[in-house]
């Protein structure tokens, strides 16, 4: 069956970006396709001429219009994802004032007031959504590299796409994860100046970790959470699931226990693509 993608979200998040890292993995990519349209362009794709064909699909600030759209969809028996590309509303101000753009819903009112209307109005999008993608501390690179991971190799991947991350919680929270696990309880190598230099993808690292009594029993604990949890998420169907472990800094505990994590549920047959998100920072 044809897969189809939908990408939407806040003006400004990235959009465009998107669609065109899709476009180079090979997706065939409809850019500002009104929703009523949606239908009408899956019955074309999965007509008796097609090949199988991954459509991605890039809607702007619709709302009920999009669901209902995606809903119609569904009703068909297609399979439809909906990526929603969101950012802070600092983030979006400094984006369109150095572009010099005018956003799409601004009217007599300043651009932050726009950007929160805009927001208000996608909020069910937001909720309903299957994958959300939080660009804010991302700059072009970083959102393709999100892409390639999710997207890359997706002929003949397992239906639902688990990612390993690891970030430090002194550059925020990730806000588009399903699960949160906090690593700085485990003693910090930081604060070894030889060990400072090093990542958690580092073997002295993994050495003064594995070293603590509180890893082994911590990593056991945890992988028998996640052998309960992601077979129950995919039997309901969730299509993508982010678990995110998060130290500091976002360059030893956490990237050393992500690693951990994503080799250790590969026992259960999941094959979990690593991101580290702040690991060069």
């Amino acid at each position: 069956m044809s897969d189809f993608l939908i990408i939407t979200g806040m003006s400004g998040a990235g959009r465009s970006s998107f669609s065109d890292n899709l476009e180079d993995l090979g997706w065939f990519v409809i850019d500002n396709l009104p929703s009523e349209l949606i239908p009408k362009v899956a019955d074309l794709a999965l007509g008796p001429r097609s090949q199988k064909p991954r459509v991605a699909i890039a809607v702007g600030a619709h709302g009920e219009e999009l669901l209902h759209a995606v809903q119609q969809l569904r009703a068909t028996g297609v399979s439809v994802n909906v990526v929603f590309l969101d950012a802070s509303t600092d983030v979006l101000v400094r984006r369109y004032e150095s572009t010099k753009r005018r956003h799409p819903q601004l009217d007599d009112e300043s651009l932050a007031e726009a950007i929160e209307r805009e927001r208000d109005a996608l909020a069910t999008v937001r909720e309903s959504a299957d994958l959300l993608i939080d660009t804010s501390a991302m700059n072009v690179y970083a959102l393709k590299t999100r892409v390639v991971e999710l997207f890359g190799d997706d002929e003949g991947a397992e239906l639902m796409k688990t990612t390993v991350m690891s970030f430090g919680y002194k550059y925020g929270i990730p806000g588009d994860v399903d699960m949160v696990i906090d690593c700085r309880f485990l003693s910090n190598p930081y604060w070894d100046e030889k060990l400072r230099p090093l990542t958690g993808r580092d073997q002295p690292i993994l050495d003064y970790l594995y070293a603590l009594e509180e890893t082994e029993p911590f990593l056991d604990r945890l992988t028998s959470l996640l052998e309960l949890l992601i077979p129950s998420y995919r039997q309901e169907g969730k299509a993508y699931l982010t678990i995110a472990l998060g130290c500091t800094g976002g360059r030893h505990r956490s990237v050393a226990m992500a690693e951990a994590v994503a080799q250790r549920i590969k026992a259960f047959g999941v094959d979990a693509r690593i991101h580290h998100r702040d690991v060069e920072k």
